[in-house]
């Protein structure tokens, strides 16, 4: 057997490995990578032919875990596509949307380039367009989790939840060996935060011989700057107070609906001032359709709210926006608002609009509640940087820049050993990735020294023999 490891290297997106058992080519993830110094990667030939590749089976719906699905698809992969059935109705949103950005993106960089005589690093063409994703969505199968699926005559997959997004899975693969002995291999895709709003908290595996383990915040902790609400409540009040615009970059899938729900209860209980609040994006708003449809995955809060008759994600003062007109109209609104938009880091769509048009006018914020990957627009307008790009032209910073520490989908890093803890017997051996290369490599030495476990941070493309 062997472990490809194709992506989420020392890095934090790109999330693919792929599985080799016997001539069986099983795919994990197939992620998108969206750090700047990264992106590139994007055009590569998948290091596995895609036409050699039998099943994939996905962790969640974000981005960086199904993005290049349909390019993988353009360039002849037909197999099945297993995954939660909260992943499989959030891929079509997800890929959908993807496919659109792409198709937009490319032109709008052609004419800007063609106006300006430079020439992209890129081609002047999508990684995949509308077709492949619709491609790509024909072969999604949805599992339960918690059930054993049969992939191949030698490899069974369970998913089981992970506390991360709706349907997010750490995945329990057992692999029949050729001597009959079983081997469990592991994924933990991106592991949640316990009492998180909403869903459930992630729920340990208990076995594994092999171990692929994020590590996403293996270096530090979360800051303990307060309860979340109460974080929310000072910022928004603040801005609103003087007359300002909040602008909350914010992914559509998870964090949207838990600021929701935070704001929404803050709403209720009248205190924020009463001013318009909007979820700028199609695509969070059929998200949130979703939620609605899979509230048997609420934790045990939420589905309490339902119970009561109080919508968790309804409340008054909100507008969900679809049209681009309507979005293009809250650039000349006047007064103080709050508008959330995707996406989370700014790579993309409409909040890098908002930001141009806001980001100049010392009574806004720009509120971040998520993490910034390296080299993404987010993460620079974080670090302070006064003047920053969009859209090929230069911006001043003048808006205060917050950060909201507590809203994070990962768990840090003593969330990541007790998880870890819960193995009955040590895994033979651990893989870090999806996180930096600092991440990784202080996770290592936490996990050697509190478990004793045999860890390595693999590089981007290493194999490894798997006994």
């Amino acid at each position: 057997m062997k472990l490809h490891f194709l992506g989420a290297n020392r890095q934090v997106t790109g999330s693919r490995y792929c599985v080799e058992v016997g001539d069986f080519r099983l795919l994990v993830d197939c992620g998108m990578f969206q750090e700047r110094e990264f992106q590139k990667r994007n055009w590569d030939e998948c290091p596995i032919p895609a036409t050699d590749i039998d099943a994939v089976v996905l962790t969640h719906a974000h981005i960086d875990h199904i993005g290049l699905l349909p390019r993988l698809v353009r360039q002849g992969f037909n197999g099945p596509i297993y995954a939660t059935n909260a992943t499989v109705d959030l891929a079509d949103i997800m890929l959908k949307d993807a496919a659109h950005i792409q198709m937009e993106d490319i032109k709008y960089k052609k004419r800007r380039h063609e106006k300006q005589g430079k020439k992209s690093p890129f081609p002047y063409e999508p990684l995949f367009d509308d077709v492949d994703a619709e491609e790509t969505l024909k072969l999604l199968v949805g599992v339960g989790y918690e059930n054993a699926k049969e992939i191949s005559d030698r490899i069974a997959v369970t998913f089981h939840e992970a506390g991360h997004i709706l349907g997010s899975s750490s995945l329990e693969l057992d692999i029949n060996k050729e001597d009959g002995e079983v081997r469990t291999l592991v994924f933990s895709g991106d592991i949640g935060q316990n009492d998180k709003p909403i869903i459930r908290d992630p729920k340990p595996v208990g076995k594994a011989d092999y171990l692929v383990l994020e590590s996403t915040y293996g270096d530090r902790d979360h800051r303990d700057a307060g309860d979340v609400r109460s974080q929310l409540e000072t910022i928004l009040s603040r801005t609103l107070g003087r007359g300002g615009k909040v602008i909350i970059p914010t992914f559509a899938v998870e964090r949207a609906q838990e600021l929701m729900y935070h704001i929404g209860q803050l709403a209720h209980a009248n205190k924020i001032p009463d001013v318009p609040i909007f979820l700028d994006s199609p695509m969070a708003v059929d998200v949130t359709k979703i939620f609605m449809d899979y509230r048997e995955l609420f934790d045990a809060e939420a589905m309490g709210l339902v119970k009561g008759g109080i919508p968790p994600l309804r409340f008054p003062g909100l507008k969900m926006l679809r049209k681009t007109e309507d979005s293009m109209a809250l650039n000349d609104m006047k007064g103080p608002a709050i508008i959330m938009s995707t996406s989370g880091m700014c790579t993309a769509g409409r909040i890098k609009h908002h930001l141009k048009n806001h980001m100049g006018n010392e009574k806004n914020t720009i509120l971040f509640v998520g993490y910034q990957g390296h080299g993404t627009l987010g993460r620079v307008i974080l670090e302070g940087k006064k003047m920053v790009r969009i859209h090929g032209r230069e911006h001043e910073v003048v808006a205060k820049v917050e950060q909201i520490f507590g809203f994070s989908g990962h768990a840090d890093r003593g969330g990541l050993i007790e998880w870890a803890k819960a193995f009955k017997t040590p895994p033979k051996k651990v893989f870090l990735t999806h996180g930096d290369g600092d991440a990784a490599d202080s996770l290592k030495k936490q996990l050697n020294h509190t478990l004793g476990w045999r860890v390595h941070v693999p590089n981007y493309h290493e194999s490894v023999n798997i006994e």
